[in-house]
């Protein structure tokens, strides 16, 4: 009996050595740094009412504060279909929260003195050196007519990390001739290697002359491409080496391994259209490493990165970026003589600075925050952000891109009303 109880504890000190070994951070209880368990169980109903409504088909919630890892969740189904539940490990579509991750690598250059801001992206991508600007007008029928001028300045690489490019995706906002063309030139298609996408893209009329307007677009695709010619290395590689590598991240990448692949977590059938979202299939093997919209990861990977940010730019002993890097990157880079158009996705109170939309006002949003929170989020429904003044790290990940917003600002509401301290 004393033998099967000395394995018996044996067995409980493994697992648990196990489970804390697997965790991204050091663990702690929310009350340890400030937050009340019973008022995160209001996110837990929240999150669960969501599921059982249908109107999420699952979702990960990781909550760091102080550095501590304090809320670990699962919740609903990884597949639907497939009656396979949630766990804390999916490997979820990130797409444009793949957006910060690229500006990390480019800042990263810009510290090694090998890429500059103010630097022409025509430098290291020639066919960007004479764009040109789709200006639409009416003729004496009161017909469009789609008018190229030149481009006044060339494109930076400040322009593609602030979205001031004028390049566009074609498919947010007020439909344009331009933005026909994107479509047209099937410009979405995941079907590209990035050096042809960049060349066909530079054939395309910009929808707003350079530094002029923030427009939500391909600029973080382009700005991948910069990576690799600088670096010499193709995006997928750059990556690993010089960030999910040392940031221990083995889940985050531009491909699923056939051993992984049970673990991304699918849409489902929307409860209200009886549409499923079509989602990119990462059960193929991907050739476009798109630096806006083509990574996956899990809450755990992602959280280790963002805590690297909230660190200053460091993680453990290893450290990707100086602080004051990480500070210029998270102040608004968007002045008053540019114009935030008709689709300024950050929303009212907050700029928008190197990968990331920053918060410059207490008030004004829509949801809680501090001022120099920063953050971003996925089509897919994927969402983080980062608030220095809390030394909070929230990350949520589902794949439900129709209600992305709702749950999102829900998520802000909760998380916030948790801390007492």
């Amino acid at each position: 009996m004393q033998t099967m109880l000395v394995r018996f504890c044996l067995a409980v000190l493994l697992c648990a050595a196990a489970l804390l070994q697997a965790a991204p951070l050091a663990q702690s209880s929310p009350e340890e740094v400030g937050l009340s368990s019973a008022r995160l169980g209001r996110l837990d109903l929240a999150l669960q009412k969501a599921v059982d409504s249908g109107e999420l088909p699952g979702a990960v919630v990781f909550i760091a504060r102080d550095g501590q890892l304090v809320y670990a969740k699962s919740f609903g189904w990884l597949d639907r279909e497939k009656n396979i539940p949630m766990t804390n490990d999916a490997i979820f579509r990130l797409y444009s929260m793949t957006k910060p991750v690229v500006s990390v690598a480019a800042m990263m250059l810009v510290e090694e003195g090998k890429l500059g801001l103010q630097e022409p992206v025509s430098k290291y991508i020639p066919e960007f050196k004479e764009m040109k600007v789709g200006v639409e007008s009416k003729d004496a029928d009161g017909k469009p007519v789609l008018t190229l001028v030149d481009a006044k300045r060339q494109i930076t690489v400040q322009d593609l990390l602030r979205h001031t490019s004028g390049l566009t995706y074609g498919v947010l906002g007020t439909p344009t001739a331009v933005k026909k063309l994107y479509n047209d030139a099937n410009i979405f298609s995941q079907k590209w290697v990035l050096a042809d996408f960049c060349r066909a893209l530079a054939k395309l009329p910009l929808q707003f002359q350079p530094g002029t307007t923030w427009e939500y677009g391909h600029s973080t695709d382009v700005l991948g491409r910069v990576v690799e010619v600088v670096s010499g290395q193709t995006l997928d590689a750059f990556l690993a080496k010089r960030i999910f590598e040392p940031l221990k991240m083995p889940d985050t990448g531009f491909q699923v391994p056939a051993a992984k692949q049970a673990r991304i977590a699918q849409p489902m059938q929307d409860v209200y259209t009886g549409k499923t979202p079509e989602l990119i299939d990462f059960s193929k093997p991907q050739t476009f490493f798109a630096g806006g919209h083509g990574l996956v990861s899990t809450a755990g990977d992602y959280l280790r990165f963002a805590q690297m940010l909230a660190n200053g730019g460091e993680l453990e002993g290893v450290r990707l970026l100086g602080p004051r890097t990480v500070e210029y990157m998270t102040s608004n880079h968007v002045n008053p003589q540019i114009d935030k158009g008709s689709t300024y996705l950050p929303g009212p109170g907050y700029g928008f600075g190197l990968g990331f939309a920053t918060r410059i006002d207490r008030g004004q949003s829509e949801w809680p925050g501090s001022p120099g929170d920063y953050y971003w989020g996925g089509y897919a429904g994927t969402y983080f952000w980062v608030d220095p003044a809390e030394e909070l790290v929230p990350i949520f990940l589902t794949q439900e891109p129709l209600r992305r917003t709702y749950y999102r600002v829900q998520l802000r509401n909760l998380v916030y009303q948790s801390i007492v301290k």
